[in-house]
């Protein structure tokens, strides 16, 4: 949207609607109609609203989703234990009660299709609101002497792909397995936290109880 375009209930409308379709067609999988559609107006009555189109609506949206998942890990690593386990599940826990930002798909989809300085700023903002947080915590972690100090731009960008893939595990499985998208999230902290190698303690163990 413009600065003037005023703000009024079908414009606030008429975002959300583009921003639900967006996060689960893409760019290029929506249509201004199928937006006007899921508002219940005319195609011609968004260019009212969005006088720029769908890639203005896009990069609205897309720009006030990331700002919010900036806001809200933001406060959820603020509110959270001062360990990095905790830290860690906070973040978990607000990226899973929020709509999934499909990094992938707007780095090798949406983003070529808009403006390449649109591109970048969002792109840019993508960085700042969902990975940098997160390598914050993991460098304070380190500074504390909890993890080593190793590659952690990486781990924080690996960790926040692997917990918004758990958006995809069907309510059915969840269900038939008795866990929530959550508890799988911090499981997984858990294992990357501590590691899979057996200690040695645990491998002589292992072996004894092993039959000769």
């Amino acid at each position: 949207m413009t600065d003037s375009t005023p703000y009024s209930d079908a414009r606030e409308q008429v975002l959300a609607a583009a921003e639900r379709l967006f996060a689960v067609k893409g760019y290029a999988g929506t249509t201004l109609r199928d937006i006007a559609t899921a508002v219940g107006i005319r195609h011609a009555s968004l260019y009212h609203h969005a006088p720029g189109g769908k890639e203005e609506l896009f990069v609205e949206v897309t720009g006030r989703a990331l700002q919010r998942h900036r806001d809200g890990l933001a406060h959820a690593l603020a509110s959270a234990p001062a360990c990095l386990r905790g830290q860690l599940y906070a973040v978990a826990d607000w990226l899973l009660a929020h709509a999934p930002m499909d990094l992938i798909r707007m780095a090798h989809a949406d983003m070529p299709a808009i403006d390449a300085a649109q591109a970048d700023r969002l792109s840019l903002l993508a960085l700042e609101s969902l990975i940098l947080p997160v390598e914050a915590a993991l460098h304070a972690a380190a500074d504390r002497g909890e993890v080593a100090d190793r590659d952690l731009g990486v781990v924080a960008g690996g960790l926040v792909g692997m917990i918004e893939s758990l958006h995809a595990i069907p309510d059915g499985s969840l269900a038939r397995q008795g866990r929530t998208r959550a508890e799988f999230a911090h499981r997984l902290i858990d294992v990357m936290l501590d590691g899979l190698f057996v200690h040695q303690e645990e491998r002589e163990n292992v072996a004894f109880a092993l039959p000769a």
